[in-house]
């Protein structure tokens, strides 16, 4: 089956998508990445989105979700046509959407009890009818209707595609957030733990925009966290930081390590008479030791971690991991066949090829759902889509 996976990560910076060749059932499924693209949203837009997730109004919710829904189906089409493939020939689409609020905690409702929340936006029947093909989307809110945090999402992709005979593995994912993926010996399933340990580009990428007032979205490559002198003391305090001692399943967003925060650090800066290079590797090495914490919450032993997401070309980062985990050999995406950048537009291809072949989706011990699931909403293409897939 070719499955198109789309994929927008809390930093929000453009649509990453893969176009996947995926086979097989559990854990017989293979998966060839066939063509990958990244779609980069206009820094207007991106500011856009950015703003909507905190304090947005109804209004500008509605209209970004429709355009965004454009624009997923332009990525969509891009990596499709990247592939010398036609429309046609894809079977469907698995659309993550963007996130611009996520309430895993929830919220206690007399009479009801706790309702937890989450909303990612990308109309999905704007990226069905400008495709021509079946798409799923909305995965999180099935898993929180059953009781669970509906993030991480990917660890069964981890699992089935990144698993080893002999190794047991930590799958690292720097995007906005940064999360981890236990994965076992042999990848059972039922030992997999994951869960997201705190911020990752987010901070760094929104201290250099207000640093730089828009002119630079990234500390690139980590060059200017590089220079810099981690402060001890703001990083003791950041380590305080109540989310990194919760126990999972756990999961964070902007919410959390947004707009606040940045004030906070900023403060502290200008308080601290801080270099912003100062600022940054202090930020840098928070990032890596909330990584760190994950090794309380997993009990089995940890042959070796692996690295991918936006994050794993911020060297400042990759240094900090590699002596918070020593001397346990930390390696990347790359290195062990799949692209870091792309990975996550796979992920979700292979979430919607579970859907569409009656596979459900979710880790209840990662999640914290009470069951498995099947995930996501289908908007078909027409009559005669299950015939269509069927006949795949």
């Amino acid at each position: 089956m070719l499955v198109v996976g789309l994929m927008s990560g809390t930093s929000g910076d453009g649509v990453d998508a893969a176009l996947v060749e995926i086979t097989g059932r559990g854990h017989t499924l293979k998966a060839k990445t066939l063509a990958a693209h990244t779609v980069a949203y206009p820094r207007s837009l991106q500011q856009r989105i950015l703003s909507v997730s905190v304090s947005g109004t109804v209004a500008e919710v509605c209209h970004l979700n429709v355009l965004l829904g454009e624009w997923f189906a332009k990525a969509a089409l891009r990596v499709i046509k990247q592939a010398k493939r036609q429309p046609g020939k894809v079977t469907v689409i698995g659309s993550h959407g963007q996130t611009v609020h996520h309430l895993p905690s929830g919220v206690s409702v007399p009479g009801i009890g706790t309702i937890r929340s989450t909303l990612q936006i990308a109309e999905p029947a704007v990226i069905a009818e400008r495709t021509g093909i079946t798409t799923v989307a909305n995965f999180r809110t099935r898993d929180m209707a059953a009781g669970g945090q509906g993030a991480p999402l990917a660890p069964i992709a981890h699992a089935l595609l990144m698993k080893h005979a002999h190794r047991a593995r930590l799958i690292v994912n720097l995007g906005g957030i940064s999360n981890v993926t236990y994965v076992p010996k042999g990848g059972d399933l039922a030992k997999v733990r994951a869960f997201d340990t705190g911020p990752a580009n987010m901070v760094l990428d929104s201290l250099m925009a207000r640093l730089t007032d828009g002119r630079l979205s990234m500390d690139r490559g980590g060059k200017l966290a590089k220079k810099g002198q981690v402060d001890s003391q703001l990083l003791t305090a950041l380590l305080a930081h109540p989310f990194l001692s919760q126990r999972p399943p756990k999961s964070t967003g902007r919410e959390a390590f947004g707009p606040e925060l940045i004030e906070v650090l900023l403060s502290t800066q200008r308080q601290r008479g801080l270099l912003v290079e100062d600022l940054l590797a202090t930020c840098s090495l928070w990032t890596a030791k909330a990584v760190g914490t994950a090794r309380r919450w997993i009990k089995g032993q940890i042959d070796e971690v692996v690295v991918g997401g936006g994050g794993v070309r911020n060297r400042a980062i990759m240094t900090h991991l590699a002596a918070v985990f020593a001397p346990v050999p930390v390696t990347t995406f790359d290195a062990i066949g799949w692209d870091s950048k792309s990975f996550e537009a796979v992920a979700v291809a292979v979430l919607a090829y579970h859907t569409v072949t009656g596979q459900w989706g979710n880790i209840p011990s990662v999640t914290g759902a009470s069951h498995p699931v099947i995930l996501g909403t289908i908007v078909p293409n027409g009559p005669g889509w299950r015939d269509s897939l069927s006949s795949r």
